[in-house]
C-alpha cells in the first residue's frame, strides 16, 4: 500500500483528494495536516465525508510515508519545504503553482500526464498543473505536437466558483456570484506562463495565447472555448486528435457539443472540434477540482508508483 500524507487539508482540493484516496485500492491516508483545524474531525470541514472516515486533522507531521501532497496554496509550498526536512524516500506532489515553471533551483516535473507521462513515472517531485492550464493545454497539444499551429491561439474559458478556493472574497460570496458572470485577469492570468511553457516544449516555438478567463455562477467545472486559424479540414483534425490521445484514458473526443455536467465528478477531459471557415474551434471541458487538480494529482501518484493511471479514478459523472 502507498502511505500518503497531506499538508493543508482543509481546502477544496484537499477535500477532493481525501474523498478519492479513501476509496483508492492501493493507498492509505496516514495523516491530514491542518494548522487551523488541528484536533477536529475531518468531517467537520469536509461534511460530504461523514460516515466515510474517522480521521482527525493534525498539526503533527509524520514522514514515515511514501508520498506527500502539498495543498496549502500558492506560495506556501516553497515555504513549507524550506522549513522542513523531508526524507529523500518521500515523493512529493505539489498542487500549488510554486514549481510549475522550470527553474535551476528545483527538480519538479510538470505533471500533465498526456504530455510528460514517461518523465512523471521516473520523477521524484511533481508540480501538478493548474486547472485552466490543463483544459487549454489538452485542447492544443495535438496541433502543437504535429507542428500544425500557424497563427495565434484564442481562448475564452469559464470556471466554477470552487476555482477561487474556499476562502470567501468580494467576488466569490453567494450574493455577488449568484446570477452573475464576470471577466478577470484578461490576457494576464497566472496560468498563461505554464501554458506557454508546455506548448513551447512540445512545439519548439513560443505561441501567442490570448486568454480571457471568466468567473461562472456554478460550483465546479471549466469550459474552455478555443480557436485558431487552421488549414486542416474537420476530418483531418479529428484524426490527428484521435491518434494523439489514443493511449490517454482520461481524454475523450466527442462528436457532440459537450457540456460541463458530462465531466463533473470525473477525471475526464472531453474535447469537441468544429471547423468554421478557416478557423478550427476546440471546446475542452474538465472538472476543475479533479482533472484540474486532485484527480490529476492521484493520476500522477499512480504513475509515480507504477500503477495503472486509472487506479482509484473510475468516478461517475453527476447527471443532474
Amino acid at each position: 500500500m502507498i502511505k500518503v500524507g497531506i499538508i493543508g487539508g482543509a481546502g477544496y482540493t484537499a477535500g477532493e483528494l481525501i474523498r478519492v484516496l479513501l476509496h483508492h485500492p492501493m493507498a492509505v491516508l496516514v495523516f491530514v495536516q491542518s494548522s487551523s483545524h488541528s484536533g477536529q474531525a475531518i468531517t467537520k470541514v469536509h461534511r460530504d465525508l461523514l460516515g466515510e472516515t474517522e480521521l482527525i486533522f493534525t498539526d503533527a507531521l509524520n514522514f514515515d510515508i511514501d508520498v506527500l501532497f502539498l495543498c496549502s496554496g500558492h506560495g506556501k509550498s516553497k515555504l513549507f519545504l524550506q522549513g522542513h526536512k523531508i526524507p529523500q524516500s518521500v515523493k512529493i506532489i505539489d498542487l500549488s503553482n510554486d514549481f510549475r515553471i522550470e527553474a535551476p533551483d528545483h527538480t519538479f516535473v510538470y505533471g500533465l500526464p498526456e504530455a510528460n507521462k514517461e518523465m512523471i513515472a521516473a520523477a521524484h517531485y511533481i508540480a501538478n498543473p493548474g486547472c485552466f492550464a490543463t483544459a487549454i493545454e489538452l485542447a492544443f497539444l495535438p496541433l502543437v505536437a504535429n507542428k500544425l499551429l500557424t497563427d495565434e491561439l484564442h481562448v475564452t474559458a469559464i470556471t466554477g466558483s470552487t476555482g477561487a478556493g474556499q476562502m470567501p472574497t468580494s467576488t466569490s460570496h453567494f450574493s455577488w456570484k449568484n446570477n452573475n458572470v464576470s471577466v478577470y485577469k484578461a490576457f494576464e492570468h497566472q496560468h498563461l506562463a505554464e501554458i506557454k511553457q508546455t506548448l513551447q516544449q512540445k512545439g519548439k516555438s513560443l505561441p501567442v495565447v490570448n486568454f480571457i478567463p471568466v468567473r461562472g455562477n456554478f460550483t465546479r467545472g471549466i469550459m474552455a472555448i478555443c480557436y485558431t486559424n487552421s488549414s486542416l479540414n474537420l476530418d483531418e483534425a479529428r484524426m490527428i486528435y484521435q491518434e494523439f490521445y489514443r493511449d490517454q484514458p482520461f481524454v475523450v473526443l466527442s462528436e457532440e457539443n459537450p457540456n460541463v455536467k458530462q465531466v463533473v465528478n470525473t477525471n475526464k477531459c472531453v474535447l469537441y472540434l468544429e471547423k468554421h471557415g478557416g478557423k478550427l474551434m476546440i471546446i475542452s471541458v474538465i472538472d476543475n477540482l479533479l482533472k484540474g487538480a486532485s484527480g490529476q494529482a492521484i493520476q500522477n501518484m499512480n504513475l509515480l508508483f507504477g500503477l495503472d493511471e486509472r487506479t482509484g479514478l473510475q468516478l461517475k459523472p453527476v447527471a443532474f
